[in-house]
């Protein structure tokens, strides 16, 4: 069993340059990986505007969606849909296709998305889905997981591009001096936007989630 991830573009018609935007999703995508390499298949483009992506465990799986979420600028981002189940591959002349409960329960998760961003909560990003034969315990795993993401994804969409940038500095160990120099701001001002922005909490949940001390 492996951690199945669809990704889609949000607004993917409504862009500007379509070409750009992907280009930039692909250094991003890249940049984060080479950050800090979690991904057995990193997200790569299929068809339209969506991704695919193979990740070892679900914890790997968030971190990793985090970092892209955060890094991303303003006016682009990724919808995520997170299967739980085993994968396969079905070759065809075209090339190998993803096949298995793993992919479609990732369909599944990102119709979710999908579903609840057009309801009460437009900031939602990721959803997980189990493919049918989870044990107890990963079906728990699942729901926690799901409480936890609604709320990561309500305080990563209430930032602003900066706020987003230093959280993830902060996340991938830079000191806030180290930010300050990048962005040409003061320490206190760095301090000042990553209490605003809650960045302290997500990176506290984000410590829980990998079972390391903050």
């Amino acid at each position: 069993m492996v951690i199945a991830v669809l990704a889609d573009i949000v607004g993917s018609r409504q862009l500007d340059d379509r070409t750009a935007a992907q280009r930039v999703l692909d250094e991003t995508i890249a940049q984060v990986e080479g950050e800090l390499p979690l991904a057995q298949q990193p997200l790569t483009p299929t068809v339209g505007d969506e991704q695919q992506g193979v990740y070892r465990s679900l914890e790997d799986a968030m971190v990793s969606l985090l970092m892209i979420q955060l890094r991303l600028p303003d006016g682009i981002a990724f919808r995520f849909g997170i299967g739980v189940g085993a994968v396969s591959a079905v070759d065809s002349v075209h090339g190998e296709l993803a096949d298995g409960p793993g992919w479609y329960a990732a369909r599944a998760a990102i119709e979710t998305v999908h579903a609840r961003e057009g309801r009460a909560i437009p900031r939602t990003r990721t959803w997980i889905v189990g493919a049918p034969g989870q044990d107890e315990v990963m079906e728990s795993t699942i729901a926690a997981s799901n409480a936890y993401l609604l709320v990561r994804d309500e305080l990563v969409g209430a930032m602003n591009e900066r706020e987003r940038r230093l959280t993830y500095g902060r996340l991938v160990g830079r000191s806030q001096h180290e930010l300050a120099a990048e962005e040409g701001i003061s320490q206190p001002s760095v301090s000042k936007s990553l209490r605003n922005a809650g960045s302290a909490a997500l990176l506290e949940g984000l410590a829980a989630l990998r079972g390391s001390n903050a």
